[in-house]
């Protein structure tokens, strides 16, 4: 059994609110509604809101409500301000002080706490949403959000149960939260890692990537798809991928896998400065923000990423081979340990391994995974009176 294949923790998970007692429910178990569920995500990069779309998307389809709220809109803006570009800044312009920060919010001290205050700040909105959608089940997508939900379930000001669902390979203080009922993970290597390092339990919940990326594409298409691209026909092709913010050692990144025989199709994201920098470079083919990612996965033959986010997921669901290459401080470093350790995807630390591993992963089968459905996780959570009323997933929808 793979790590992907491995659906739950073989010990059942205990709630680690259970020790407070029963908790009343905030309306009529027998309602006729729907039920509800509200999602929580903040808008920082583009994969907590992917997450958070595509289980609303996933939920909606058999009859849930689904409120979706982004935290950021929750605090100040000038603090909202601070989470968005502070991570975009200290990444790309002073990558020692993010790796700084993230070990020391490891440690629950000076850093931690000003997270707690910022978390706090959100309490009053948070409790504002909570109030006017009424929610069966509560999702967060963003470790904040955990932190945030979390306090209030730990206080009672939320009775519903609440999920965190970690969009990140490597488990992390912020992502974990004692009054979290459930911890959900996109792989099992990322509920071993959470286990050995914090004693929490964890459900392998799967991914939440539309299903249009484990489908191929034709043959005509996908030579259509080339040409448009620019492709040179003999080389193979590495997907090189920075996120929606074009961060991390992009340029030296794409020269090395020139060097290591292979054309660097660079997906920029909305760095329109990298996209020009990046387009100068002789063998490089540089793209702007793309819709179709999916279909670049299907001609790329191998994926070469520097932070293991949402691309590395969709990549797992397309069956295409990955490969980690100069990631990119804090969670990029750890999520790389994590899936190299696990065999989800190497992670290449010098341009003499990067050659080696981006060769060996040609031969790589591209059978994608089976994965459980993260929607299946957060309906169980429903209460029963109204998790009856929901409708058989359509084909398809997963």
């Amino acid at each position: 059994m793979t790590a992907i294949e491995q659906h739950r923790p073989s010990t059942p998970m205990t709630p680690p609110h259970a020790d407070r007692g029963p908790v009343e429910p905030s309306r009529s178990a027998d309602r006729s509604a729907a039920p509800r569920v509200l999602v929580v995500s903040g808008s920082v990069g583009a994969g907590h809101d992917g997450a958070a779309r595509e289980l609303a998307d996933r939920l909606t389809a058999t009859g849930v409500q689904v409120t979706v709220r982004d935290l950021l809109t929750a605090v100040p803006r000038p603090v909202a301000r601070l989470l968005r570009d502070g991570y975009s800044t200290s990444v790309g312009r002073a990558p020692a002080a993010f790796e700084f920060l993230f070990q020391r919010m490891e440690r629950r001290g000076l850093f931690w706490g000003i997270e707690q205050r910022i978390c706090a700040g959100s309490h009053p909105t948070l409790a504002r949403w909570i109030d006017t959608v009424d929610p069966d089940v509560v999702v967060a997508t963003y470790p904040l959000a955990a932190q945030a939900l979390g306090a209030l379930r730990g206080t009672g000001a939320l009775d519903a149960p609440l999920l965190t669902y970690l969009t990140d390979p490597a488990a992390h203080a912020s992502w974990l939260h004692p009054a979290v009922d459930a911890h959900l993970t996109v792989t099992a290597a990322t509920a071993a890692q959470g286990r050995a390092t914090y004693g929490y339990d964890f459900t392998v919940a799967g991914p939440l990537v539309p299903p249009r990326f484990d489908r191929g594409l034709a043959l005509p298409e996908l030579v259509a798809l080339r040409a448009e691209i620019g492709l040179p026909p003999a080389r193979p092709v590495a997907l090189l991928v920075a996120g929606s913010l074009g961060l991390g050692d992009i340029r030296p990144a794409a020269d090395d896998v020139v060097a290591a025989g292979f054309t660097p199709l660079v997906l920029c994201g909305r760095n329109v400065t990298l996209r020009r920098k990046v387009a100068a470079r002789p063998g490089v083919i540089a793209l702007g923000w793309r819709s179709d990612v999916h279909r670049l996965m299907q001609v790329a033959d191998v994926l070469v990423h520097n932070a293991g986010g949402l691309t590395c997921t969709e990549a797992m669901v397309a069956g295409l081979p990955t490969v980690t290459y100069r990631p990119i401080p804090g969670h990029g470093r750890a999520n790389a340990a994590v899936l190299a350790a696990s065999g989800l995807g190497p992670w290449a630390r010098t341009p003499h391994e990067l050659r080696s591993v981006l060769h060996a992963q040609l031969g790589r089968d591209r059978t994608p995974p089976r994965c459980p459905d993260p929607a299946a996780a957060v309906r169980s959570w429903l209460p029963a009176a109204v998790a009856t009323q929901l409708r058989t997933i359509p084909v398809g929808v997963r």
